[in-house]
């Protein structure tokens, strides 16, 4: 999938049903499993609250030539290892998954968070037993930081690489 086979739009109110359709067992076993609705208005709002609030960006991938949306990608502000970072999430929807469309979205997102972003860094924490994930992080220049213990969502901890992209290197 070439990057120019994929756009990533800002999201809108309209994205909570994309959210929704991600939100099931199989998309979510890596990252303690689906949210509860109230949990997923809450994270559909944050979502809207990221670029007023200059705390990140989150994005709907659409494919060239079509309108409904097959995926997600963005990034938020979080503390890590007491410094403030980006970190990076995305899903694919099963139907799309294998194509380099979580590549091409992940490259698109770093490239906005660059142009962007305010921090230095850009962190993604797949599990260590996500090799589709961890993949996507090489492929999109990301580098491995190393193991680490992550925890997320809030009360789950669970063992991650630690990828990262400096935002302030030149490409």
């Amino acid at each position: 999938m070439t990057a120019a086979r994929i756009r990533i739009e800002p999201w809108t109110d309209a994205d909570l049903a994309l959210l929704r359709r991600v939100n099931t067992p199989g998309m979510k076993k890596h990252v303690g499993g689906p949210e509860t609705e109230e949990q997923l208005l809450v994270r559909h709002q944050r979502y809207l609250d990221f670029v007023p609030s200059g705390l990140g960006c989150m994005f709907r991938i659409v494919l060239a030539g079509e309108a409904e949306p097959v995926g997600t990608v963005g990034y938020g502000t979080r503390t890590w290892h007491g410094e403030r970072v980006h970190e990076m999430g995305w899903n694919v929807l099963p139907d799309y998954q294998g194509r380099g469309i979580a590549v091409a979205a992940a490259r698109a997102a770093v490239a906005e968070a660059r142009a962007t972003a305010r921090l230095r860094y850009l962190h993604a924490f797949p599990s260590v037993d996500n090799p589709a994930s961890n993949t996507v992080c090489r492929r999109a220049g990301f580098t491995l930081v190393g193991e680490t213990d992550f925890e997320f969502p809030a009360g789950r901890w669970m063992r991650s690489h630690d990828w990262r992209v400096d935002l302030t290197a030149s490409v």
